[in-house]
């Protein structure tokens, strides 16, 4: 029997997921914000997120209670057309889609396998170096294709120091009709509802990271379009990039912990 940790776990592809592992009898626990929705069986650690704080407490929790983590599935994530501030004053996009995973990734107990469900190696989007707070002509593509390329950079650095244990997938499911929560303008609403139904069902959706979940690869670090490898090479993988992000993200980090005290 396994244990898995899941974000996002209440809603779409993280809850059909941990159906999935439940129905098998493995231990599965899933991270959301409401506990009505949580399935059956799991073990539910209600958390917002978007909050560096939260974070840090759900850390806390799951290595208390489970010292052994299998499988650590990151699936949060929130779309908004309008640019969101979180009480920490960190805009929210930024905040859940990568700062949680980076926290996460890097604070549970040594999970053997971290699989992000994000978009590896897209050629749209850029790290915005002296804006990552995108305080300067937001749009919520451009937040979300900045925590795409920065869920790149974080798999390249986890890999880089922790590669000998934990094994980092990468992986995009394709289109998949789920919630697809968010808070949208009309045109992106539409966007939205056409995809729900012209997207692939969700059970067909997690196919490929069950079987990232079920038999990860050897490497440290690896990257999937659905079942379709995707090359490290691509600039999406930078390890300079990498190490400044790391670095970047450790200071901002540490500075809200700091705040807090």
């Amino acid at each position: 029997m396994r244990t898995l940790v899941i974000t996002g776990g209440t809603d779409g592809m993280g809850r059909a997921l941990a159906r999935t592992y439940l129905k098998r009898g493995d231990t599965v626990a899933v991270v959301g914000r409401d506990a009505t929705k949580a399935p059956p069986g799991a073990a539910f650690i209600q958390a917002d997120l978007s909050l560096v704080r939260e974070n840090r407490r759900v850390i806390e929790e799951v290595n208390a209670r489970f010292p052994v983590v299998d499988a650590l599935v990151l699936c949060a994530r929130y779309f908004r057309t309008h640019r969101f501030v979180t009480e920490e004053g960190l805009e929210g996009t930024f905040a859940l889609d990568y700062l949680s995973r980076f926290l996460l990734s890097h604070g549970l107990a040594a999970p053997r396998t971290i699989v992000n469900v994000s978009g590896p190696g897209q050629p749209d989007g850029r790290i915005h170096w002296g804006d990552l707070m995108l305080e300067r002509g937001y749009e919520g593509m451009r937040a979300q294709f900045q925590a795409g390329k920065a869920n790149d950079l974080l798999g390249v650095a986890f890999a880089a120091r922790h590669g000998g244990h934990t094994r980092y997938v990468l992986i995009h499911p394709g289109g998949v009709s789920t919630s697809v929560a968010g808070e949208y303008d009309e045109a992106t609403a539409a966007h939205v509802e056409a995809l729900k139904r012209y997207g692939m069902p969700v059970e067909e959706g997690i196919e490929p990271i069950v079987a990232r979940i079920d038999d990860p690869p050897a490497e440290p670090l690896s990257a999937f379009m659905r079942h379709r490898r995707i090359g490290l090479d691509l600039p999406s993988f930078d390890r300079r990039a990498a190490e400044r992000l790391h670095e970047l993200t450790l200071r901002l980090t540490d500075s809200q912990a700091a705040e807090r005290h």
